[in-house]
């Protein structure tokens, strides 16, 4: 049996080492290598997993459709996938899974040299712009050539990074074929905010809680890491609830910067220092990055150089509700060029979530982000890519 992956990353090598048991398999890839995202995902390091897997952790019209292929193949059966390919994994307090070596290519190689170890050809600069279904099987062809193939998988990625690869090559693909998109939006980015605050805190890191408020109402929160840019808020904690904001129709964001401490205690901390010899520019002193606690203070209207003295019970509680609340704007994001992972994608209702196979072309299957199924920060996103590529290279059981 021949088979074609269209598409060479995480997802599409997940499913050509899987479909090798079944014949000869052909990784036709339009980028000059094969798996160049995910080189650099993960700023590098490769979040391949997560402990805490689960189909809460994913989005898209049908959220429960990826409940098959996370069951036949979960979080534990992918790190034996991965041990048995030759990488060593660690695990993170979060649940997160990275390689040992901290190297996205450690994940490259192995699954480069064990898809070649079984046979898989890999053809780069291969731009497919048609999968044409012919008498027994398909014919997939370029503008440089053609190959045939019994059965074709569609791993080509979604649009997100195009830098990196990204592509709405393969929404076109299964378009022709008579299979429809959602709307496509950029997830895991960074977004834009009124900048008067995080312009001067550019490159500055803080542990907050954040929450999407959208018409009065928190459409999502998170905590962790998030770093002031000069447009606006980035970092693991923000990309969380990105989705949220992008997709929201106006929306702001609200930082706790001092989560773990409740308002009442700050106020209380606050007011004590009316009594010091101490100016506005150290109110915030030993409590906040010094550069957010006078760029706080500056703010809401006081002087760097008042003294703190001249500050009643009211003012220290309003900047106390300030640390426990920044409200900043959502005025955009940083699009698909700055997005890790695209949201949307072809409609899931259009293939068997058991199987990953075409229901209006048969012997035609789909895995990973050409689908519309996203995942939360924290290693969902690939996981969804070998559990789906995996899926999708059983080919149906050969049913």
């Amino acid at each position: 049996m021949d088979i074609v992956i269209i598409g060479g990353g995480a997802s599409g090598l997940a499913a050509a080492i899987e479909a090798a048991k079944y014949g000869n398999v052909a990784v036709l890839e339009r980028g000059e290598r094969v798996a160049r995202k995910l080189a650099v995902t993960g700023n590098g390091r490769c979040n391949l997993a997560n402990l805490n897997l689960a189909p809460e952790k994913y989005h898209g019209e049908e959220p429960d459709f990826v409940r098959p292929a996370l069951e036949r193949f979960g979080v534990e059966d992918t790190l034996a996938f991965f041990r048995a390919l030759g990488l060593v994994t660690v695990a993170e307090d979060s649940g997160r899974v990275y390689p040992l070596s901290d190297q996205a290519g450690s994940v490259v190689d192995v699954l480069r040299f064990n898809a070649t170890e079984r046979g898989v050809r890999h053809v780069c600069g291969f731009r497919a712009h048609e999968i044409r279904p012919e008498r027994g099987g398909f014919r997939v062809l370029s503008d440089t050539g053609s190959f045939f193939a019994d059965k074709v998988i569609v791993a080509a990625g979604g649009a997100a990074s195009p830098r990196a690869g990204g592509t709405d090559a393969g929404y076109l693909l299964l378009e022709r074929l008579g299979h429809t998109r959602t709307g496509l939006y950029p997830s895991l980015v960074q977004l834009k905010t009124e900048n008067g605050f995080t312009r001067p805190l550019k490159g500055v890191r803080a542990d907050a809680g954040v929450e999407v408020i959208s018409r009065g109402e928190t459409i999502a929160e998170s905590a962790g890491e998030v770093q002031f840019t000069d447009y606006g808020v980035s970092g693991p904690a923000l990309f969380e609830v990105s989705r949220a904001a992008v997709t929201a129709p106006e929306c702001a964001l609200r930082l706790d910067l001092l989560r773990m401490t409740e308002l009442e205690e700050l106020a209380s901390m606050l007011n004590g220092r009316r009594s010091t010899s101490l100016t506005a520019e150290n109110l915030l002193t030993g409590i906040l990055h010094n550069k957010i606690g006078r760029t706080l203070v500056t703010r809401l209207g006081y002087p760097l150089a008042m003294p703190l003295s001249r500050l009643t019970a009211f003012d220290t509680e309003k900047v106390a509700r300030a640390v426990k609340g920044v409200e900043l704007r959502v005025t955009g994001n940083m699009g698909m060029d700055g997005a890790q992972v695209t949201a949307g994608g072809i409609r899931t209702a259009e293939f068997d979530p058991v199987t990953l196979e075409s229901r209006l072309v048969p012997g035609l299957f789909a895995c990973g982000e050409v689908l519309d199924v996203d995942g939360d920060c924290g290693g969902y996103n690939l996981q969804w890519a070998w559990s789906s590529g995996r899926l999708a290279g059983n080919l149906g059981a050969l049913g």
